[in-house]
């Protein structure tokens, strides 16, 4: 399982990578800038990685049928994740575009909203290399290639950062295009990671007798519709949890300067270190599909309870870290008194939820595995939008608590879905029939 899974964490946090070295390079082009940046950055990831969601049906079929020893099977939905990335592009790029109007509506600020568009209209064409990356990078975790994945995030990174330096500050005979320039750096690190992931197939395909060729490339209808069924519900529940943050984030931009910032800092905190779990839900549904697959029900309970397992300790010990030593943790990211105070008291609720955030979201990768993305859909919702938005809303803003109020919300809404998921994982380990 760990050697599965560590590639795919490093590959999680070069993910995250991104986003942050784009905001720090455009820290010197001044606040409109980073302003513009972010809120690029919240608008595009949402939409983005809800379509790369749809796919997430390929960790299901590809695993299932590597396990069951069926190569052409698993080519197979490799071309139908390849299609279903080109029919999903329009759609993608098409809701994006119309939400620029929509936040030039909104009244925001027009220095912050001339540097926005470009830049958003920019990372629109990275949408169909993300979404090729993602069959590809699907496909390839699920028949246990992974080292590949990791190195085409840690390339994808030093090419952006080169080309933000070219392009956002006009180095290397680029002009310099501020903002926009960051934009199509991101194109360029997409399309390394796409086309990096297709020439590793590629070699794996020249070296097993190129069975890639030997099969059927038109669009196969029903699998297509398969990958839909089984991908929705993934990117539903993506919809759900990055819907509450961004609200939750509206909400702390209601109060002081102060509570915002201590709000802002914990997002990242606790953002980073559930990465983790989330490197070792991808091993999971991977080896629990594998196992599936092979008709191997004391596989699927073993690789299952083990990713619990991993995930669990991992988690466990950043919840003590973060009750233990709230302060030096804030303290990386601001040395005023007053966010030290309000980061170190949100990153002691956060540490109460860790560990069932590490057991909710490896359960997700367990199920999927078995094919099953509907129930921790339905357990998101619930948990977020029927209790934890409500309680954290009737706690910060009537009980006047502030931005704990919110995060308390959140802490009740994550322990109610990691033992829930945990619930359904065992009692479909007992009913299960191979």
């Amino acid at each position: 399982m760990w050697e599965l899974a560590w590639p795919l964490i490093v590959a999680e946090l070069g993910w995250m990578l991104q986003g942050i070295l784009d905001l720090v390079m455009a820290g010197p082009l001044g606040t409109a800038a980073i302003g513009a940046c972010t809120l690029g950055n919240m608008i595009f990831y949402p939409v983005a990685v809800s379509g790369t969601g749809v796919l997430m049906g390929m960790d299901t079929l590809v695993s299932q049928a590597f396990g069951a020893s069926d190569p052409r099977d698993c080519r197979k939905s490799l071309l139908a994740g390849m299609w279903l990335s080109f029919l999903l592009t329009p759609l993608v790029v098409i809701i994006l575009w119309a939400l620029i109007p929509l936040i030039r509506a909104a009244g925001t600020n027009p220095h912050v909203l001339a540097q926005f568009a470009p830049y958003l209209r920019a990372l629109t064409w990275s949408i169909l290399p993300l979404l090729l990356y993602s069959a590809f990078r699907r496909y390839l975790q699920a028949v246990n290639v992974v080292k590949p994945i990791t190195i085409s995030l840690v390339g994808a990174n030093l090419v952006n950062i080169v080309g933000n330096w070219a392009l956002m500050y006009g180095h290397l005979g680029a002009p310099a295009m501020g903002l926009e320039g960051s934009g199509w750096s991101t194109v360029v690190a997409r399309l390394f990671m796409a086309g990096f992931l297709l020439a590793t197939i590629l070699w794996h395909e020249y070296r097993s007798g190129w069975l890639l060729l030997r099969i059927s490339w038109r669009p196969e209808w029903g699998r297509m519709r398969l990958l839909v069924f089984l991908g929705l519900p993934a990117a539903g529940q993506i919809a759900v949890e990055g819907g509450i943050f961004s609200l939750v984030t509206v909400m702390a931009g209601k109060m002081d300067e102060v509570s915002l910032a201590a709000h802002s800092i914990v997002i990242n905190v606790v953002s980073t270190t559930f990465m983790v779990p989330l490197g070792i839900s991808s091993a999971a549904a991977v080896r629990v599909g594998q196992a599936f697959g092979r008709k191997d029900l004391d596989g699927v309970a073993r690789s299952g309870w083990t990713a619990i397992l991993f995930g669990a300790v991992f988690m466990a010990s950043a919840g003590l870290a973060l009750w233990f030593i709230p302060r030096p943790i804030v303290a990386v990211y601001s040395s005023d008194a007053a966010v030290l105070a309000a980061g170190a008291g949100l990153l002691r609720i956060a540490a109460f939820f860790q560990l069932f955030d590490g057991l909710q979201v490896v359960t997700t990768g367990a199920l999927r595995g078995l094919g099953d993305t509907r129930t921790p859909m339905l357990a998101h919702f619930a948990g977020y939008w029927a209790v934890g938005l409500p309680v954290g809303y009737f706690l910060c803003f009537p009980r006047g608590w502030g931005v704990s109020g919110i995060w308390t919300g959140l802490c009740i809404a994550l322990i109610l879905i990691g033992a829930s998921l945990v619930l359904v994982w065992r009692r479909r380990l007992r009913s299960l029939v191979l």
